[in-house]
């Protein structure tokens, strides 16, 4: 690709305030069950950026009860047309590419990268993995099946359920998108486990996902939890 066919690239942010550090369950930001906290730095700098809120056992069973019932036949999220979740990742994707510069600092400062390559490679690839995903959610059908014989033969794709999904932290906010996605278009529910180095962008975009679940007003609960 020719150096003119590249974006441009925005100066990263200043004085960047970390807003989103407590557990993320069921649409609502709660505490540490058991109250402690553990601090994130700048690997670059060594700078502390700031402290998060340390998920235990005790919220871990929170999350998944959440998820579980978000995930219960009958359901908001599970009587959802597959078309509407296509459209809810899409939501997600809109809000992302809105939030990309803050994003791309954030992803730059937790994970010591290039913000460069954050902004361009990253945040780019999570806004087109979202999309995509959003593309298949209504396209994901069973098949009929020729057999010799009496016989009526097919298969039916349905979603597993609650998915637990370990972030690594070499590529947070990418990995995280890379397993939401498929999961949410597929009609699973999520429990994420971010790694404790580079939590900051994960928490972010639950808060997105909060912002998504009020814009559609059939969401009472959430099918994503951040612990």
């Amino acid at each position: 690709m020719s150096s003119s066919a590249m974006p441009d690239i925005p100066v990263p942010l200043t004085n960047l305030k970390f807003q989103y550090t407590k557990i993320f369950i069921n649409n609502e930001w709660h505490n540490s069950v058991s109250g402690k906290k553990f601090p994130v730095f700048n690997p670059a700098t060594e700078e502390k950026l700031c402290e998060v809120e340390e998920g235990d056992k005790e919220d871990v069973d929170k999350a998944v009860k959440a998820a579980r019932q978000a995930f219960q036949i009958g359901s908001p999220w599970r009587t959802m047309d597959a078309s509407e979740r296509g459209q809810l990742i899409n939501k997600l994707a809109d809000l992302i590419e809105r939030d990309r510069l803050l994003l791309a600092t954030m992803e730059s400062m937790n994970g010591g990268k290039l913000f460069s390559n954050a902004y361009l490679m990253d945040l780019g690839g999570c806004i087109r993995t979202l999309r995509y995903c959003a593309g298949w959610a209504d396209k994901i059908h069973g098949r009929t099946i020729p057999m010799d014989g009496n016989f009526f033969t097919y298969t039916r794709s349905e979603p597993i359920g609650v998915c637990g999904q370990i972030i690594p932290w070499n590529f947070p906010l990418v990995m995280l998108i890379w397993k939401i996605g498929p999961a949410l278009s597929c009609g699973n529910t999520v429990v994420v486990k971010p790694a404790e180095q580079t939590p900051l962008t994960a928490l972010h975009v639950a808060s997105l996902i909060k912002e998504v679940s009020f814009l559609n007003q059939n969401i009472s609960g959430v099918a994503v939890a951040v612990a």
